[in-house]
């Protein structure tokens, strides 16, 4: 079983035309983008967005990507993906889950793995920066 996390964001995609193929199901390198949208609204609801990371000194680039699909989406399905955190001392693990808005139905899971590296000397980090853990643990009380 995956873990739910410890604090989630949902986001509401609307699959448009472009992201499908002649049989009008979305073509598999778009959920990454799905995920991101999703990463990104969770981020931003921790208090710590990439702007923000960035700004901290810190770049976050992705070091593990995992999808299971179960059943493709189609133009015009309304889907929701809720990131979820898992993660946050070492490393910024979150999992996703894509279903149908309507139906409730599983669609896709995914999970993403990010590492904190030091801007100004491109090292990796083996801990998660303070002002990111800081962020977390404030919205978790």
């Amino acid at each position: 079983m995956r873990s739910a996390g410890v604090l989630h964001a949902d986001t509401e995609i609307l699959v448009p035309f472009f992201d499908v193929d002649t049989m009008h199901v979305v073509w598999h390198g778009h959920y990454v983008k799905y995920l991101e949208v999703a990463r990104c609204a969770l981020l931003d609801k921790i208090g710590h967005n990439y702007t923000q990371m960035l700004e901290s000194g810190f770049a976050w680039p992705i070091i593990d990507l995992q999808l299971r699909y179960v059943r493709g989406a189609v133009f015009g399905q309304r889907l929701n993906v809720r990131a979820s955190l898992v993660e946050w001392e070492n490393r910024l693990k979150i999992n996703y889950l894509i279903t149908d808005l309507q139906t409730g139905e599983r669609l896709t899971r995914a999970s993403s793995v990010q590492v904190a590296v030091e801007v100004s000397s491109r090292e990796m980090q083996l801990a998660s920066p303070k002002v990111f853990t800081d962020a977390v643990e404030r919205m978790l009380r």
